[in-house]
């Protein structure tokens, strides 16, 4: 055993320098033992083949280059001869007969048939077999069958069949469509990636040519053509543009008013409706666009009553104007529902004539801010003011007030007799800046006070695209500047151009308040209609805060509903407050209100009775008790504050027995409240057809000088084929 003391001592010893002959000596030793090896080895280092790679790529290209004068033309006659043999097959294949001197055709070598050897028959499926070696004989033939059937062509059709065929081919009927540029489809869907479609290839004609011209008895020998999709050729059509490649559309900014359709109600427990009534038309125009642009409205921009009220009626009017207005009740069936009917209210406007008309002091208020900057904005704009100035009196008044950045004075008032000057100032309009609606508001409405006409027509004509983005732009505050205005007899109307930045929601406020109209302007024929046509309904009020209130009577009427005027309701303690605001009446306006309504004991009750309610309603045999309906009409002149009142009793007498006994703008109206009720996908409407919609329409079209009712046709038939013919 080794003591520790030991191992310490032999670590501590110095370890001796290397010996420089010692290790030339064992150097030298091992090289004479590493050339020994090498020269006995069998293999060499490197490769367990003998060679190294070096070596075999060499001795590979030695041996290529010694054969190349023989395998160079070797090669080159193996590929080249079967390329030959198919390129003269091919000619002798499209080669014509020849016509020798007799005029007979000579047969070529393609047009000689091809014996075929005829598929010897399998046993039928069902044939019993005998033994156990038979059936191993049978398997054996029935491969070699099997076989001798694959190789062999199918046996040829009859010369007749064969005749046929290829005249069908060849026949135009047979081909594609020209719509599809001679293309059949192979499959997928339309808009798939890569679509494959099918071109038949010319050869089939060329084929049919030739049996036409060969003689009958060497018809029956040609085969059978192949199908055409077996001789035809793929052509991929490019796969559709990515989506993430497509040009991003602009962000739709239209500010709409969202409401719900009114509700049913049940005449037991509340009798009284009550509301504004509205003479704007901006929604039917708004739809219009959206369908002549390939798609349905959006719900909220359909306000039924618009649509209605669009329409010139040939209602019965007042015979004087010392009374502004005439109403008239008329209840028919239900198109859409066999168990309620219809009243229909119209109103119709004494119609001043234009010889009475009282002198109009009206102010431009043009919004040439930096958005109003495209075609169907204030180019059509100021086409639009044109056509109003060219319809003007001599005396009449016009200013023009623009806003962008801030509000400027364009044209003090002036005279419509110096009407040049009036249309140069139009013309000169250029957009630019952001919007100050405000500031052009209120400079406007100083502008018509300086040319005030006591016991004329004193109006701000707003054309604008969008919101006010400079100074107030809050609603409510833009409706209590126009309250405070409308109060000192200088009314407002609103007038909506472009899309993708109207603020309808805007336009209804300030036009409500401002005792004025709202209109939408996409087109130089509306701009024609509402300041031209309509020009006195649009400018000349003949009753102002007019509003509607019907008592349905409970022992006739069980249910009833509002059609439209969503956003004119009212409570029912308004009636009868002067103070509070509604919709006013132009010269010869049209106004229609209708109400579906469920007969007592009709079936179409779509409220449940209370359990605890009142069972039974009786009138004490008053002489209204056959009433349905109550209808007051309350009103002011236009330069008065104080309301006058008109009454209707809605009785037996206002009905008709079928709907088609209905005047035919009744019924046509109706068709209009049907197609808003459908675009609004009301479950009234739900089960009612747009085909229907239409043949209500076209038979009550009646009169239509301005070809309005045709244009509703027309969207009619643009929705049922977006909304898929429902």
């Amino acid at each position: 055993m080794v003591d520790d003391n030991e191992l310490e001592r032999l670590r501590d010893i110095a370890i001796p320098a290397p010996d420089g002959e010692a290790k030339a000596r064992a150097f030298a030793t091992a090289m004479r033992a590493f050339d020994l090896d090498e020269k006995n080895s069998a293999i060499r280092q490197g490769t367990p083949t003998g060679l190294r790679l070096t070596e075999r790529a060499q001795k590979l290209w030695r041996d290529i280059m010694q054969r190349k004068l023989i395998a160079t033309p070797a090669i080159t006659a193996l590929v080249a001869l079967p390329i030959a043999g198919y390129a003269a097959f091919e000619m002798l294949k499209e080669q014509p007969r020849v016509i020798g001197g007799n005029g007979t055709a000579t047969e070529t070598v393609a047009d000689k048939p091809v014996a075929q050897k005829p598929a010897p028959q399998q046993p039928a499926i069902n044939e019993p077999l005998a033994a156990a070696p038979a059936k191993a004989k049978k398997a054996d033939a029935d491969t070699e069958t099997r076989a001798n059937s694959q190789a062999a062509p199918a046996a040829p059709k009859p010369a007749a069949e064969v005749d046929s065929l290829l005249k069908q081919e060849a026949t135009p009927e047979a081909l594609p469509a020209p719509a599809e540029s001679g293309r059949l489809a192979a499959g997928g869907k339309a808009g798939s990636p890569g679509r494959v479609m099918m071109q038949l290839s010319p050869s089939s004609k060329d084929e049919a040519a030739r049996t036409d011209q060969a003689p009958a008895g060497a018809a029956a020998a040609i085969p059978a053509s192949p199908p055409a999709v077996a001789d035809s050729r793929l052509m991929v059509e490019p796969a559709p543009m990515p989506a993430d490649q497509m040009q991003p559309q602009e962000e739709n900014r239209n500010r709409i008013e969202t409401f719900k359709t009114n509700p049913v109600h049940e005449t037991a427990q509340d009798p009284v409706s009550t509301f504004s009534i509205d003479v704007d038309t901006a929604s039917y125009s708004f739809l219009r666009r959206s369908l002549k642009e390939g798609s349905l409205p959006d719900p909220d921009t359909v306000r039924v009553e618009e649509m209605i009220n669009y329409f010139p009626y040939d209602w019965k009017g007042p015979d004087s104007a010392k009374t502004p207005f005439n109403s008239t009740v008329t209840v028919m069936p239900t198109p859409w529902n066999e168990h309620t009917k219809l009243m229909h209210v119209a109103i119709k406007g004494f119609d001043v004539k234009p010889a009475e008309q009282p002198k109009a002091n009206l102010v431009f208020l043009i919004d040439v801010s930096g958005s109003m900057d495209e075609p169907d904005k204030l180019p059509l704009l100021k086409s639009a003011f044109r056509l109003l100035v060219s319809r003007l009196k001599a005396d009449d008044t016009v200013s023009i007030v623009t806003y962008a950045g801030n509000a400027g004075t364009v044209l003090m008032p002036t005279k419509a007799s110096e009407k040049q000057k009036i249309l140069a100032a139009i013309d000169n309009l250029e957009p630019g800046g952001s919007t100050a609606g405000e500031e052009g508001i209120r400079e406007a409405y100083k502008l018509a006070q300086q040319s005030f006409v006591k016991g004329g027509v004193n109006r701000v004509m707003l054309a604008t695209d969008g919101d006010f983005n400079v100074g107030q732009t809050d609603d409510d505050d833009l409706k209590r500047l126009i309250e405070k205005e409308r109060k000192t007899g200088v009314f407002l109307s609103v007038f909506g151009f472009g899309r993708d930045n109207l603020n309808d929601q805007m336009m209804q406020t300030i036009a409500q308040n401002g005792n004025g109209t709202a209109a939408y302007i996409d087109t130089l024929a509306e701009a024609q209609k509402v300041l031209v046509d309509d020009a006195s309904s649009t400018l000349f009020p003949i009753a102002k805060d007019v509003k509607i209130q019907v008592e349905f009577n409970p022992a006739t009427v069980s249910e009833y509903r509002l059609v439209g005027y969503e956003t004119r309701a009212l409570k029912r303690e308004d009636f009868n407050n002067d103070r509070v605001d509604a919709g006013d009446i132009g010269s010869g306006h049209s106004v229609t209100a209708l109400y579906e309504v469920t007969p007592k004991g009709s079936g179409g009750e779509q409220v449940d009775p209370l359990r605890y309610g009142q069972a039974k309603v009786d009138n004490g045999g008053v002489a209204n008790a056959d009433e349905y309906a109550f209808v007051k009409i309350r009103y002011k002149l236009p330069d008065e504050n104080v309301s006058k009142l008109i009454t209707t009793p809605v009785t037996a007498a206002n009905e008709v027995k079928s709907f088609d006994a209905a005047g035919a703008d009744q019924r046509f109206s109706v068709a209009v409240a049907a197609f808003g009720q459908k675009l609004r996908d009301e479950d009234q409407t739900a089960n009612f057809g747009y085909d229907r919609i239409a043949e209500i329409a076209n038979a009550a079209r009646g009169a239509d000088p301005f070809g309005y009712r045709a244009e509703f046709l027309s969207l009619v038939r643009l929705a049922s084929s977006l909304d898929g013919n429902k």
